[in-house]
């Protein structure tokens, strides 16, 4: 495969694409650069997300069957942030549950969970000052 190996783009599943679009706009204030009846796309640096309504996804999934809402996570993306505590409490104030956290983890980095309007995990995360050795 040749290739920059760098992600353009995802594709995450909606049952909701005006609520997925909604929530993308104001939860990340990410520009989004295309939309229409069954997609909104918006741009995180250089990927972008496609948030895809999940009637319109099986020409993209055929012969492999789209799973659902209710079958549980199945990916997690992170976005990194200058401070995860302050931005929880943004994502509150807009309404936003948290899953976890923030939390530091033992591999050094400080973390928060929510989900998106169609169960996608979203994570939160910034790096932990090194220990005093």
């Amino acid at each position: 495969m040749t290739s920059s190996r760098e992600i353009g783009a995802i594709t995450l599943l909606t049952d909701d694409v005006a609520a997925s679009r909604s929530f993308y706009r104001d939860v990340f204030g990410v520009p989004l650069v295309y939309e229409d009846d069954v997609s909104a796309v918006f741009q995180f640096a250089d990927t972008m997300i496609n948030l895809l309504e999940v009637t319109a996804a099986d020409a993209l999934f055929d012969p492999h069957p789209v799973g659902t809402h209710d079958d549980g996570a199945r990916v997690l993306l992170t976005l990194n942030v200058d401070d995860v505590d302050a931005e929880c409490e943004r994502l509150r104030s807009l309404g936003v549950s948290l899953l976890n956290g923030p939390m530091d983890r033992p591999w050094g980095i400080r973390t928060a969970s929510f989900l998106d309007p169609s169960g996608h995990v979203w994570e939160i995360a910034h790096e932990l000052p090194p220990l005093p050795v």
